[in-house]
């Protein structure tokens, strides 16, 4: 079949819509200019990293740097596949990361929703203000409170236990209850900061909508259901699938700060694995290696995310 010949009319459509948006980039030049130490940040520190990702095919030596390294294929992603070690530390990476999925997102629409049926604009912004603080303080701080309120003799949870008759638990030695204790202490320092974004959405609703709700005898259940959650359910599905990117990324810092060798079996994530691999026993090639696989993981979860995204709600990044 013989391409359809492009008209003069198209042609002169496609010229208009040219000098539009020139036009439109002119006008706003200023929002564009500010535009540029973003995008200097994000290929300074995040695209042009990624030529470091040539050390995974290679036997990296540090003193004949990566020109000059020796090539070595896929040898440290096939060791990677073929170890045991590797399937027990993506298990665990895969069971803190969807934990946190599961219990912080929810918590933080939750958590958005209620503030915003708060009408008295001063508790409104103690309460918001009580629960972003945690996010501002670092997990080297709140690493320190956690050990100190899991603590088995003098810790204000085993305290509380005890008071009830049962027995002491070291939660941060007990493979049992490590990832709980993780988990936990993610959402209570990571929710508050977390709702911001849904806040943000929830202002964007008219409120018009909810007068009409009113008069049409609806309870504040029904108006959550029906109106509430669906005028945010763009801003949902858009980070529910950034979470979803993020899936192999368990907060190495926490855990770092956090575990110890007798909880590695329930508690060494791919984070942590890359940090003993790369740094401790200086194997940078198979660190790199696992990095990539991360990288690649996080972007097929971020497509999976959107195709289901965008069936299940009709809504998605792309």
């Amino acid at each position: 079949m013989k391409a359809a010949p492009i008209s003069v009319k198209m042609l002169q459509e496609h010229k208009q819509e040219r000098e539009a948006r020139r036009r439109l980039a002119k006008k706003n030049y200023d929002i564009y200019l500010l535009l540029i130490p973003g995008v200097l940040f994000i290929i300074a520190f995040r695209y042009l990293p990624m030529y470091g990702y040539i050390t995974a095919f290679q036997d990296y030596n540090i003193f004949a740097g990566i020109l000059n390294s020796n090539w070595v294929g896929l040898k440290h992603f096939s060791a990677l596949l073929s170890s045991p070690g590797f399937y027990n530390v993506l298990r665990n990476t895969l069971i803190i990361s969807f934990g946190k999925l599961i219990f912080t997102f929810p918590l933080s629409i939750l958590l958005a929703i209620l503030l915003n049926e708060i009408n008295i604009t001063p508790i409104k912004k103690g309460f918001q203000t009580a629960l972003y603080l945690p996010h501002f303080l670092s997990w080297v701080i709140v690493a320190g409170l956690v050990v100190t309120a899991c603590a088995p003799s003098t810790g204000i949870i085993n305290l509380v236990v005890k008071f009830f008759g049962g027995e002491p638990v070291s939660f941060l030695m007990d493979n049992n209850w490590f990832r709980a204790v993780v988990i936990v202490s993610d959402a209570w320092k990571e929710v508050g900061y977390g709702a911001i974004v849904f806040i943000a959405a929830l202002t964007g609703i008219n409120p018009e909508l909810y007068e009409a709700a009113k008069v049409d005898g609806a309870g504040k259940i029904q108006q959550i259901l029906h109106i509430t959650i669906p005028g945010m359910m763009s801003v949902i599905v858009l980070m529910f699938i950034l979470k979803l990117g993020s899936v192999l990324n368990a907060n190495t810092e926490q855990i770092l700060l956090l575990y110890n060798p007798t909880v590695y079996e329930t508690g060494d994530v791919l984070g942590t694995y890359i940090y003993r691999t790369g740094i401790t026993h200086m194997n940078y090639s198979y660190a790199t290696a696992i990095g990539l696989f991360e990288a690649v993981v996080g972007s097929f979860m971020i497509f999976t995310g959107n195709l289901i995204c965008k069936r299940a709600t009709g809504r998605s990044i792309w």
